[in-house]
């Protein structure tokens, strides 16, 4: 009989903490999916629940030379909050890449979904940014703010960081944990203009359906990681950004031109529908350029990967059998 690995969030978050090992992980993902042409990563099946504020993304990928591959379902409702609940949750299933049987299933609430998109930003900060880069200014006063801060301290010498949030009230709140959490300067901007200003990385984690990051407060030298444009309506980022930066990059670039901060550039008619960009991928594995000037402005526009999600779920699995985690549960 077949035999599955349960593992449940509080299990996961010991065996996967946000370290150095998880942002190796989510880099060699995205390696994977330019390097191995025989990655098969179908488009993300999407449902909207608007009355609710809600949508779920089911997103996949097999990985030649991995044991298994994930499908992941996760939802966000981001009126939750406003009922004492989470605005993301979800889970993940592993199945055996050979028999297609249920290896593990992670009821992780999105958590691994967390870590890995923390992990994708520290990876392009790492590509992207200056190597001295120490001003951070995060938008949005989330958990992946929280996480996002995290993860950049594990590549870049970060030393002050600055908050802004639609909800300064939030924002405030977040810089209090923070102080908590980092032995850094932390503040709340009431200003998005001002909070840009100097900085040296700023990231998104918005769920904004309009921009919140404007062109014209970009300054040379900074690096922009979007991370909250993950479905059609939602948009960080100014389109002229996109148009005017020195180097735009793509996690998937088919995926940013139907929904990332690149959909509302071409929409515009700022970028040609089939105007070619990299993607990180190429530029962790060295076939493309990154930054190449201290004073580029670059910005990634980071959507969500399949492959992410099968690489941090291998990742548990394995981390799982080493430490005889979980339940084992005989169907």
């Amino acid at each position: 009989m077949p035999i599955i690995r349960i593992l449940t969030e509080p299990e996961l978050r010991h065996i996967i903490p946000l370290d150095v090992d998880a942002v190796k992980c989510t880099e060699g993902a995205f390696r994977a999916l330019v390097v191995d042409n025989a990655v098969e990563m179908p488009p993300i099946l999407r449902l909207d629940v608007p009355e609710s504020r809600g949508e779920v993304d089911v997103k996949t990928a097999y990985i030649p030379g991995l044991s298994g591959f994930a499908i992941k379902i996760s939802p966000g409702f981001f009126d939750n909050p406003k009922l004492g609940l989470a605005s993301t949750n979800g889970m993940m299933v592993l199945l055996s890449s050979k028999t297609g049987l249920i290896q593990a299933l992670l009821l992780d609430n999105g958590y691994l979904t967390d870590v890995r998109t923390a992990a994708a930003g520290a990876v392009a900060a790492k590509h992207l940014s200056r190597d001295g880069a120490s001003i951070a200014t995060i938008f949005g006063a989330g958990v992946q703010a929280r996480l996002q801060l995290q993860a950049l301290t594990l590549v870049r010498p970060i030393q002050e960081v600055r908050i802004w949030a639609r909800d300064h009230r939030k924002a405030e709140a977040l810089v209090e944990q923070l102080k908590l959490e980092h032995s850094v300067s932390v503040r709340a901007f009431a200003d998005p203009k001002e909070a840009v200003s100097g900085s040296h990385i700023i990231v998104t984690t918005t769920p904004a359906d309009r921009p919140v990051l404007h062109a014209s407060w970009l300054e040379p030298g900074q690096h922009v990681t979007a991370m909250g444009s993950d479905a059609e309506h939602k948009n960080e980022i100014d389109p002229i950004a996109i148009a005017r930066a020195d180097l735009y990059v793509a996690d998937s670039l088919k995926q940013t031109r139907r929904l990332g901060e690149l959909h509302h550039a071409i929409e515009a008619g700022l970028v040609a529908s089939d105007a070619d960009f990299q993607e990180l991928g190429e530029i962790i594995a060295g076939g493309k350029e990154g930054r190449t000037r201290d004073a580029d402005i670059t910005i990634a526009d980071l959507t969500g990967t399949g492959v992410q999600d099968t690489a941090i779920a291998t990742l548990a699995l394995q981390r799982a059998e080493e430490l005889n985690a979980g339940k084992m549960f005989e169907c």
